[in-house]
């Protein structure tokens, strides 16, 4: 979340200002803003308008150009995911190693003792036992719940910026639009 917050995700508002800008014809406006706002879309409009400007008779150079920077922009939103992915499936592993020696201690107890069991002894190994197994899955059912929020929020974000470059290169789509 930190990661999103400085890479500048979201900020939808604001693109759709800088494109009305850029579409009602205020160019040097929209340009000014998508160069100085620091969200993820204010960058990509600023690679569009680039290309636009750079070569007005070929929009796939814009349109080359914004892919560029989306898959950029993309590759540092999803950076640390892989990280929260691995928590997710190692978590319940390391509950089941602790499952494992929490089982070991429980039958050592078994194999030491002849004749009556402490019921006390046996007990504690089959604590840790249980004990690491529904932490290790409390922690993964956790991590899988943000992963998920996280990358819901990163297709979210590449929807828009396929939006937004198709709206600025070739005008936008509505129900109050008119075709030309």
């Amino acid at each position: 979340m930190i990661q999103f917050s400085r890479r500048g995700l979201g900020g939808r508002k604001e693109a759709e200002k800088i494109l009305d800008d850029w579409l009602s014809g205020r160019v040097d406006d929209a340009i000014r803003q998508a160069g100085t706002r620091k969200s993820v879309l204010a960058r990509v409009l600023h690679a569009v308008f680039s290309g636009l400007q750079a070569r007005p008779n070929d929009p796939s150079y814009a349109e080359e150009l914004s892919r560029q920077t989306v898959l950029i922009e993309l590759a540092h939103l999803s950076e640390r995911m892989r990280s929260l992915d691995m928590v997710v499936q190692a978590a319940p592993m390391l509950g089941l190693l602790g499952t494992v020696v929490g089982m070991i201690d429980a039958f050592s107890v078994l194999a030491v003792v002849d004749g009556i069991v402490d019921p006390g002894a046996l007990a504690g190994g089959i604590y840790v036992a249980l004990t690491t197994t529904a932490v290790g899955l409390a922690i993964a059912l956790f991590a899988f719940f943000i992963a998920t929020w996280l990358e819901s929020r990163i297709d979210r974000e590449r929807t828009i910026m396929e939006a937004l470059v198709s709206a600025a290169i070739h005008g936008r789509v509505g129900p109050n639009s008119k075709a030309a």
